[in-house]
């Protein structure tokens, strides 16, 4: 049996429109679910008769997973306003959109589906799931260099996690991350005065550009798709997976109140020097200056 999904998503996934716009059409009482107007968050299933302006919805079409080896130039996106998206550069007749991203600038695999949850399981930072690439740099790269991308590189307000990094050549490496931050690599690399010339991802967990060249894709085979999903089976699809572990505990960590003694101390000595209240130290009143205000905050996030 089927498992009930929320109605926005259920119409999303037929490739009917987006699930924002399935909202609207809920809340505009536009659907009905077995003869009666639906509600936003009602759960449905594939035996549930689901009209949309009194005409059944279509099927829902057979789940499309395809790894494409994008060029240079193609942008990550389906906005169909920016010329370079890249499903015009696939031209697949069916709905879909890609798994993450790779910046114009780069190159090589990204996987494109018509399935929202294995997306959200691939994409959690949580979820360890392996992306390899190899990578060009500007000048001559030495050991201190390999050894501080593989340690962990201080981007985004977190460190990055430890990660496998080999020299090829003189100004090449492959890499092997476990994260997806935004522009993670080549921010790495600029921290260590370096700037990337080419990137290009060569593989995604058990998938790899083995003959597919710039521009071409492949529907997954049935044994790399039974892989993936053998992977992901405990992975997580929710936000808190997606939450760097340092970057979470650093959080924790820049917020919780100091209790160390030496703090204890200084507030103790504090407190004795303190006059006591309704009395006043006898000297000189102090001087107020005018047209000044001084106010140290910290700004909260």
């Amino acid at each position: 049996m089927d498992t009930p999904k929320r109605l926005n998503k259920y119409i999303s996934e037929t490739g009917f429109c987006s699930r924002r716009e399935a909202d609207t059409l809920i809340s505009d009482g536009r659907v009905s679910v077995n003869g009666q107007v639906a509600e936003m968050g009602l759960k449905v299933t594939d035996s549930d008769n689901i009209l949309v302006d009194n005409k059944p919805l279509k099927s829902k079409p057979k789940r499309v997973y395809i790894a494409y080896n994008k060029p240079v130039g193609v942008t990550c996106t389906t906005e169909r306003k920016i010329k370079s998206n890249i499903v015009n550069a696939i031209n697949y007749p069916e709905r879909i959109f890609p798994i993450g991203r790779l910046d114009r600038p780069s190159e090589g695999l990204i996987f494109l589906t018509n399935e929202g949850d294995i997306v959200n399981k691939i994409l959690r930072a949580g979820n360890n799931h392996e992306k390899e690439y190899i990578v060009t740099v500007d000048k001559a790269i030495d050991d201190k260099f390999i050894h501080g991308m593989r340690s962990g590189v201080p981007i985004l307000g977190t460190v990055t996690k430890k990660c496998f990094v080999k020299k090829t050549g003189a100004k090449k490496f492959t890499i092997t991350l476990t994260q997806g931050l935004n522009r993670q690599i080549r921010r790495m690399c600029e921290y260590f005065g370096y700037e990337v010339q080419t990137l290009k991802r060569v593989r995604i967990m058990n998938v790899n550009l083995n003959g597919l060249r710039a521009g071409e894709w492949r529907h997954l085979s049935e044994a790399e798709m039974a892989e993936i999903n053998a992977s992901i089976e405990g992975s997580s699809k929710t936000e808190e997976a997606s939450v760097d572990d340092k970057k979470r505990a650093g959080s924790k960590e820049k917020f919780a109140p100091k209790r160390n003694s030496d703090n204890q101390r200084t507030k103790d000595k504090s407190r004795q020097a303190r006059p006591e209240k309704g009395k006043r130290k006898p000297g000189k009143k102090p001087e107020r200056v005018k047209g000044t205000l001084s106010l140290n905050k910290k700004n909260g996030r």
